[in-house]
């Protein structure tokens, strides 16, 4: 039977209250569109898969504090306010099924609200009042945007190989989870190599977590992942199962490959685009290194005793796994 969120909480369901009632307060304003807007947002949020990340690594780590559920409301902030601007950037009309916040609201107010939960973020990182942390999340923002910058600059020239889109992935989406997870050691140890194991932990698994994404992008309905899919190729974004698709082709069939890409493919041009890749065994390639980042943040894990917070992030892993969206 699939796992779902709600099992994988239940050793942590009296914290994740905690982290709700904060995550709440800590967006209120005095500026009515402002809480209208934040409503929205929040309404139709995902997962809330950071924060979760954070509080069961805390445990697993030692404990659990109020600075702890402070870190993972700062880290849902930041990451809201990333996928904000993303949508700004990407022209997104859906989020998780719903009009974005761009669509609802203007590109202009989504900005500037994306702006407000930054501004969030950076006001919770100075009330932990730790400099550790401070320096964690600075760095990972700098990697958010370096990340997101690099996916655009190899879209627009080319170029994108294996490696590179490893750096890529590891900055725009595998940082934060590393972030998340250090973040909640952090804040009830004051042992490196705990801070150091659960950053390792969450970056295999924000590795992994977009690998996924990239197979939904591909292989995906759109009233399943809750956006468009083919969304990637459309922008000729080369995502890994594209990148070892074209390693297997010949120089004119990858030339042919491209053009196809770069075009603004019908849908029938997009499921022959998905029949090359599958039959050249890219989605199987992806799926192999999906596994194998799995694996690895297991193994980040190994040190720690035995315990229902470490079957919890053990939990995570095979949902990444066996998630629909």
């Amino acid at each position: 039977m699939p796992l779902k969120l709600k099992d994988i909480i239940e050793p942590i369901v009296d914290d994740f209250k905690l982290f709700q009632v904060e995550f709440r307060d800590a967006l209120r304003s005095e500026v009515r569109l402002v809480n209208t807007m934040v409503k929205y947002i929040v309404r139709n949020r995902g997962k809330h898969l950071r924060p979760i990340l954070t509080i069961l690594s805390a445990r697993v780590s030692g404990g659990m504090n109020m600075d702890s559920i402070r870190a993972a409301s700062l880290v849902e902030i930041l990451h809201i306010a990333t996928l904000v601007h993303d949508d700004v950037v990407d022209d997104s009309d859906l989020r998780h099924k719903w009009p974005s916040i761009r669509r609802v609201f203007n590109n202009k107010k989504a900005v500037l609200i994306g702006d407000y939960f930054l501004a969030k973020a950076l006001s919770r990182i100075v009330s932990l009042k730790n400099f550790k942390a401070l320096e964690s999340l600075s760095q990972t923002a700098e990697r958010l945007s370096s990340g997101e910058i690099l996916q655009l600059e190899k879209a627009l020239l080319g170029g994108m190989t294996e490696e590179i889109y490893y750096t890529m992935v590891r900055d725009k989406t595998a940082s934060l989870f590393g972030t998340a997870c250090e973040l909640g050691a952090i804040t009830v140890s004051e042992n490196e190599s705990d801070w150091e194991q659960m950053r390792e932990f969450g970056e295999n698994l924000g590795i992994a977590f977009q690998i996924k994404d990239d197979l939904f992008d591909l292989l995906g309905k759109r009233e399943s992942v809750g956006k468009p899919v083919a969304f990637d190729v459309k922008r000729n974004l080369r995502t890994l199962p594209i990148i070892y698709a074209l390693k297997q082709q010949s120089p004119r069939e990858g030339r042919a490959f491209l053009r196809a890409l770069q075009s603004q493919a019908s849908r029938g041009e997009l499921n022959s685009l998905r029949r090359t890749i599958e039959d050249s065994g890219g989605s199987a390639y992806a799926q192999e290194r999906l596994d194998h980042y799995g694996r690895l943040a297991i193994l980040a894990l190994k040190s720690y005793p035995e315990s229902p917070y470490k079957a919890a992030l053990g939990n995570v892993v095979e949902y990444n796994t066996q998630r629909t969206w």
